[in-house]
């Protein structure tokens, strides 16, 4: 089949720095795009000077957050499910598992925006709205979260299914062509000069650019018909099996559940801020908006290489799979660590960029400078994480979530609050990911020698 035959250089001939750079990049690229899209937000509804209006985008961010248990249950299983299928040359296989992932994204989607239409009175409660904050807070979660869940959740399930065959770029093209178009809408939505619809109209924007990049991805799968694997036809269920399910959920269930305690963690650190008012959370929403741009590089750079580590795998070419994780790991490294060192010395540019408030930019400094301090050895964690997922290692995935959210950042969020109060709160994260970085270089030596025992490519 010659569009298997178009396949198979990048996964097993390309050299390896070329490999991972045309995966890598273009992941690295659209992860740029997508936080440069969500900085949007913060930077444009900033300028309005409203700390309330701020503050509703970041209460309603861990439901945003939690699109990506769905992401990743649909997105992160399916991707890793298609490539090991790929590189085990099951070519209809791949078929059923990426008809399979698209219409349990579109019916979770369907779903969460169903239950969040029901509860969302209790629901915004619970992210830490108040009296103050409450109306801006519901206008922005009702054009992202109840009318824009679907369209978020198929924009990356799909992009992912591109990328598991090793379409980095059409993926990343598609991803991007949203994050701009939500980055170009963003002032004219939200600014006096033009509709004035302040966190609402972030909410707006990023409902329609995330159905643009459905369209996008839709027209991709009809024009490239024939010459991909990723299949959306509704017929391809029929032949689903207990292999293809539980190979995507296998991986997809524990990424998922993965998600889940990044919400409910950053929920705890939402209402642990919010006593201290809309000034601190508006700062905390800041710190995390621009400490995410690093860290979204370290995720597209772990994600990036799956479909390598995947392919090589099943295909027992463990050598080149090795090779693929040891060359990532020492490109990421060194630049995180670069990244760490001018985010510390340059914290108060970067939050002064987005709000003038000199309160705000006041705590955001401390904020930033805290989190920044982890971001080294989270470039380590998701590169792990990634390889587990890559390797359909689901449970190791699963428990390294349950280190990093039930056994360590959790509980420090309650110590560091009590001992330490607003200030405490932000160097949970960087003590877990410093212990599950130990952890996570530990995994990755445990699996280099459990290959080495098995059969290899001659």
């Amino acid at each position: 089949m010659t569009q298997s035959h178009s396949k198979t250089y990048l996964f097993e001939s390309m050299p390896i720095p070329k490999a991972v750079a045309q995966l890598a990049i273009p992941m690295v690229m659209s992860s740029l795009v997508m936080v440069l899209y969500n900085l949007a937000d913060t930077y444009f509804v900033g300028m309005l000077n409203n700390p309330v209006q701020n503050a509703a985008v970041t209460l309603v961010y861990p439901v945003m957050l939690a699109f990506n248990a769905v992401n990743n249950l649909f997105g992160i299983g399916t991707s890793s499910m298609m490539s090991r299928s790929l590189g085990a040359k099951n070519y209809e296989k791949t078929r059923i598992c990426s008809a399979f992932g698209f219409y349990g994204a579109l019916f979770s989607g369907i779903l969460f925006s169903v239950i969040c239409i029901a509860f969302h009175g209790p629901l915004l409660r619970l992210l830490g709205a108040d009296e103050i904050t409450m109306t801006a807070t519901r206008n922005y979660f009702f054009f992202t979260v109840m009318l824009g869940a679907t369209p978020s959740i198929l924009n990356v399930v799909q992009a992912q299914m591109v990328r598991s065959e090793g379409s980095a770029l059409h993926a990343s093209m598609g991803t991007m062509l949203g994050c701009i178009l939500n980055i170009i809408l963003d002032p004219f939505f939200i600014l006096p000069w033009g509709l004035n619809m302040g966190a609402s109209g972030a909410g707006l924007a990023t409902l329609i650019s995330n159905c643009v990049a459905c369209l996008y991805f839709f027209i991709l799968s009809y024009v490239k018909r024939g010459n991909t694997f990723v299949c959306l036809d509704v017929r391809r269920l029929k032949s689903l099996d207990s292999s293809v399910v539980g190979g995507i959920l296998g991986v997809g269930i524990p990424a998922s559940i993965q998600n889940l305690l990044n919400v409910t963690g950053s929920t705890i650190l939402n209402n642990f801020t919010a006593v201290y008012g809309a000034t601190a959370v508006a700062a905390m929403g800041v710190a995390q908006k621009i400490n995410m741009i690093p860290l979204q590089i370290a995720l597209g750079f772990g994600q990036g290489i799956m479909p390598l580590v995947s392919y090589n795998y099943a295909n027992k070419d463990h050598k080149r799979m090795k090779k693929g994780i040891l060359f990532a790991l020492g490109v990421i490294v060194p630049i995180m660590s670069v990244v760490s060192i001018s985010y510390w010395l340059g914290a108060k540019a970067l939050i002064g960029a987005f709000m003038k408030n000199e309160e705000i930019v006041s705590y955001g400094v401390l904020f930033l400078r805290a989190m920044c301090l982890g971001v080294v050895f989270n470039c380590t964690d998701f590169l792990a994480v990634g390889v587990f997922q890559a390797l359909g290692m689901g449970k190791t995935a699963l428990y390294f979530a349950l280190l990093r959210k039930v056994i360590l950042e959790i509980p420090l969020l309650f110590l560091l609050n009590r001992v330490f109060g607003l200030y405490g709160l932000p160097y949970a994260q960087p003590i877990t990911e410093l212990i599950l970085a130990v952890a996570a270089i530990f995994m990755l030596l445990r699996i280099f020698r459990q290959v080495q025992k098995q059969p290899c490519k001659v």
